[in-house]
């Protein structure tokens, strides 16, 4: 009798279950917890605009202080109650901790809602899924996914306690799947970075052939969402993609323009940056970068009308360090003055070279002066390599 019952109470169960309707994707509860940091409420708005971008509709921010992350479930249980009921008044079908959480952490969290747990890095890598159109944009994606992927292989795992053995590929005696999960992962990994080698090799061919023909080599560079489309567009004539989100574009994109005395100008249109981008992404995306590294002149894009302008520009700083771009020449871009009081034009600093311009990519304001700092630069640069050349010339008998 006891029997029956239990079984019929896990038939109700099951039955409940069944007639709950289905998780809503596009609805989520954005978890942000202030544990002491200046620029907080700085953080959430970002949090919300990478959800958004992420296709999220419906969203609800549900918000703590603490002085340090709960070891187990980084929120502490009582937060993650009342996670939990939110969830279920949304019918959330994601939950997004604007940090970046442990495996044991992210997975104690999904058990206890039974709702799909992201954490901060997790979701820019899923919008940079999205995003990649070209094969090589995805292949740095499925990179970087894998790669991150394999530091949490016993996330949502029921079978890593079985045993199973198997010659050549399929392992040794004993061989756990964990390992073979692992085994496999690596592999995927070696296979992506030998296809992204091949990649840079043709980036490196053609980088040689403009260095021959003396082009100079500029790329937009800046925090997400700062305009670099929309300025690259209005710079070239082009149509590359543009829109009010973060990430909007990720493959670089290239164009050729005359700005006279400078001779012929690459500029390149490059991924934007944002703060505490996850590393595997920044690794996985060194060969699109390497546009940047190898540029003999940055753009560096802010946006004027954030309040928080100084913070998003010292975070591409950062990033430039880490991927060897940080002694490229700059000229600071103020864009979206058109948001502001400012007025065009171009600054210079004590030695005479100018170091910002104000413009408006949108309305075309101060995109002259951007062109001339652009042309004076790189008349400079031709006038230095001219230079030792004209020297010893001058030297040769007559």
């Amino acid at each position: 009798m006891r029997a029956d019952r239990s079984a019929k109470a896990a038939q109700k169960e099951r039955s409940k279950a069944a007639a709950a309707p289905a998780a809503d994707h596009r609805a989520a509860i954005i978890v942000c917890l202030d544990l002491g940091d200046d620029d907080f409420e700085e953080r959430v708005a970002e949090i919300v605009r990478l959800v958004e971008s992420a296709g999220v509709t419906r969203h609800r921010v549900i918000r703590g202080r603490r002085s340090r992350p709960d070891p187990k479930f980084y929120a502490g249980r009582g937060k993650v109650v009342e996670i939990g009921h939110a969830a279920a008044e949304l019918n959330a079908g994601y939950v997004v901790f604007n940090h970046e959480m442990s495996p044991a952490q992210q997975r104690n969290v999904e058990q206890e809602l039974n709702v799909r747990t992201l954490d901060r890095t997790e979701l820019i890598l899923e919008i940079f899924a999205q995003r990649a159109q070209t094969s090589e944009g995805k292949l740095q994606v499925e990179l970087a996914r894998l790669e991150h992927l394999s530091t949490r292989l016993v996330r949502g795992w029921t079978h890593l306690e079985r045993q199973r053995g198997g010659f050549g590929r399929t392992g040794g005696p004993g061989e756990t799947q964990l390992e073979l999960d692992r085994r496999y992962i690596a592999t995927k990994v070696k296979t992506l970075k030998g296809k992204l080698r091949q990649l840079q090799k043709q980036r490196g061919v053609q980088r040689r052939a403009r260095e021959r023909g003396d082009v100079l080599s500029v790329s937009i560079v800046g925090y997400t969402n700062a305009g670099k489309s929309t300025l690259f567009n209005a710079l070239t004539n082009a149509k590359a993609y543009e829109a009010d989100q973060l990430f909007a574009t990720l493959d670089t994109t290239t164009r050729r323009i005359w700005l006279p005395p400078a001779n012929p100008v690459v500029l390149s249109d490059t991924v934007g940056f944002i703060r505490d981008l996850p590393h595997t992404l920044v690794a996985a995306f060194r060969a699109t970068l390497e546009e940047t590294v190898r540029a003999d002149l940055l753009l560096h894009v802010v946006d004027a009308s954030s309040p928080v302008r100084e913070t998003q520009a010292a975070e591409v700083n950062k990033v430039l360090a880490e991927i060897g771009a940080d002694a490229t020449p700059q000229i600071i871009v103020w864009n979206k003055i058109d948001a502001t009081q400012l007025a065009p034009g171009m600054e210079r600093d004590q030695y005479g070279r100018i170091s910002r311009v104000f413009v408006s990519a949108r309305s075309a304001a101060g995109l002259n002066d951007l062109r001339a700092a652009i042309a004076e630069y790189g008349q400079g640069r031709n006038s230095a390599k001219r230079g030792p050349t004209e020297q010893t010339r001058s030297l040769q008998p007559q």
